[in-house]
């Protein structure tokens, strides 16, 4: 048994009768180190821990926090938790969850060589990549922030009601943002590699994805406004699967801010699109074996050849919509209580590359970039116009760069408009996976 799952279980272990008890307890150690013009502008160290205890009593919830795990303080935040249920609201929902026998799956998170990777090495890994990126291309002028980062988490969650869970991961990463210049034109554009330890991370793929990115839109004007078929980058593919991932929340459903309510069992996106959350995958960067709750994470399937099959839920709004927790409680660490959310967003993958979904289309538009997607798209009406950059594609391949333009439609119409997923799936920083996605009849505003 581990410390900290010990420590939860001692703070479960101090129900009283007629209450349910929960504590969350969690500790992370984390380091980043930031490169600017050449010389480290900034590098610091942290470790943070802290129990969350819930306590449902006369169905109402309190809860507290405290950032410190010795035993005084279990024992005050226990207290200050019963305290603060006293004035919580009586809701009938209210429940702790209990164990629904979804055993947990086998995950490699966590890297022991991570804690064995000196401070000054992690400091040439983003002087090397900063070096790297200025060397990747003549045009580019300059780096506007070059950054190394990791972080080893480690988590524990026990109940009354007989939950009981532990994990651990580590992660790593290079960011780098290029500036790029031909005359007066000046160009920005990122790469980055993200692994488990810091063998995974390459300082060339990064280094090169960022010079390519800030390079290649060099020349950019404004495209002609017109209806457009476009060619979505991973990374845009991506953007727009963490929008949707609001609207196929429970909670969302509940608070009445999805486009998908009570439309279960319909036809809501082109047969053959599927939609899986799954934080089982170890590729996925958002991957555990628990929820934020306790529960067995599992793979859930949304939208399956078009078709909405649900939405994911935690164990209060999987209660209050009549059906069960789908392993999908996420918090923000201790000092929050748990809601609702996606970790592994992906589109099952198609058979063909990029190359020949662009050869497909001939004539259109490959978007590299958006920008205020989370501003300019509503999760509840489905309506979104962005900002975009990209190349025109013209004969089936990749001409000159367009900026300075934007696209818009409804995420509703666009899901039933894909006429194209590639088969390049990439588990991409954040909480979705991305591929090339090719919608039709896009409205593309310009000069």
């Amino acid at each position: 048994m581990t410390e900290l799952l010990d420590l939860a279980e001692r703070v479960a272990g101090w129900t009283r009768d007629g209450e349910q008890v929960e504590a969350y307890v969690a500790r992370t150690q984390d380091t980043n180190v930031r490169v600017y013009d050449g010389d480290v502008e900034s590098l610091s160290s942290a470790q943070t821990e802290g129990v969350g205890v819930r306590v449902i009593a006369g169905q109402r919830q309190g809860f507290a926090y405290a950032g410190s795990l010795d035993e005084s303080s279990l024992r005050e935040t226990l207290d200050d938790a019963r305290d603060n249920a006293g004035f919580g609201t009586i809701d009938e929902f209210l429940g702790l969850p209990e164990p629904d026998g979804v055993a947990p799956a086998d995950l490699d998170l966590f890297r022991e060589e991570l804690a064995a990777f000196a401070t000054d090495r992690k400091v040439e890994l983003a002087l090397e990549l900063d070096r790297v990126v200025r060397a990747a291309d003549p045009r580019i002028r300059g780096v506007e922030t070059a950054e190394y980062g990791d972080a080893s988490i480690e988590s524990a969650i026990a109940s009354s009601t007989g939950v009981r869970a532990h994990a651990r991961r580590t992660s790593c990463s290079l960011y780098a943002y290029a500036i790029a210049g031909e005359g007066a034109d000046t160009q920005t554009g990122y790469g980055w590699s993200i692994g488990r330890a810091p063998d995974d991370l390459d300082v060339s793929r990064a280094a090169t994805m960022a010079a390519e990115r800030a390079t290649r839109l060099l020349g950019a004007t404004k495209p002609a406004s017109r209806r457009v078929t476009a060619v979505l980058d991973p990374m845009v593919t991506a953007s727009f699967l963490g929008v949707l991932s609001g609207a196929l929340s429970g909670e969302s459903v509940l608070k009445g801010r999805s486009m998908f309510a009570g439309r279960e069992g319909e036809q809501v996106a082109v047969p053959g699109l599927t939609l899986t959350d799954d934080p089982t995958n170890p590729e996925a960067r958002g991957a555990t074996p628990y929820d934020a709750e306790g529960l067995a994470t599992r793979r859930n399937v949304l939208i399956e050849n078009g078709v909405l099959q649900g939405f994911v839920q935690n164990a209060y709004s999987g209660r209050r919509a009549g059906t069960a927790s789908t392993g999908s409680a996420v918090r923000g660490g201790f000092k929050t209580t748990p809601g609702v959310g996606t970790r592994a967003l992906a589109l099952v993958p198609g058979e063909r590359t990029q190359q020949e979904l662009l050869s497909d289309v001939g004539d259109g538009l490959l978007v590299l970039s958006v920008q205020g997607l989370h501003s300019g798209a509503n999760p509840v009406s489905g309506d979104f116009s962005v900002g975009c950059e990209g190349l025109v594609v013209r004969d089936g391949a990749p001409a000159e760069p367009v900026r300075e333009a934007t696209i818009a439609s409804t995420l509703q119409r666009m899901l039933q408009d894909v006429v194209g997923v590639g088969s390049d799936l990439e588990w991409l920083p954040g909480g979705a996976a991305g591929l090339t996605l090719v919608v039709r009849d896009l409205t593309l505003s310009g000069a």
